[in-house]
């Protein structure tokens, strides 16, 4: 495993490469049952599998769910892009939410890529599909870029 004094001097794709060659995935993933499965640099593709555990009380799969799969996937495109030594956080995160999920959508994909990479602030996008390929939401992420 990657010593964190290491993970400083790498820059973000280099991170993000050696954490999947590794297995290792974001521990939100592990809570909410989805992967970090694809990434070069500028795009970040995660999968997941909508279960009962992320439903709302009307029965279907929570909003947040998608929100939380669309933010990582603009998030993870960016590190990629990141210089050794920056960081990055999320400043607005816009979702637009086409279909609903249930347990029976099946296999979820969050593709994100980055639009624009400035010193200071990123732009990036991302969009949630089924494995028929159908859209089920689509985001737009600000996020502020970070040097330590």
């Amino acid at each position: 495993m990657t010593d964190i004094r290491d993970r400083a001097a790498m820059s973000g794709i280099e991170q993000l490469r050696a954490m999947l060659e590794t297995s290792r995935q974001p521990p939100i993933g592990e809570t909410l049952g989805f992967s970090l499965v694809e990434v070069e640099e500028g795009r970040a593709v995660f999968e997941g599998n909508p279960d009962h555990r992320v439903y709302n009380p009307i029965g279907s799969v929570h909003g947040g769910y998608a929100a939380t799969l669309l933010d990582s996937a603009c998030g993870i495109a960016v590190h990629s892009k990141l210089a050794p030594g920056q960081g990055y956080t999320t400043l607005e995160l816009k979702i637009s939410y086409v279909r609903g999920m249930t347990v029976d959508t099946g296999v979820v994909r969050a593709e994100g890529t980055v639009i624009s990479m400035g010193r200071r602030v990123a732009f990036a996008e991302a969009k949630l599909t089924d494995a028929a390929g159908r859209i089920l939401a689509t985001a737009t992420s600000t996020l502020l870029v970070i040097s330590s």
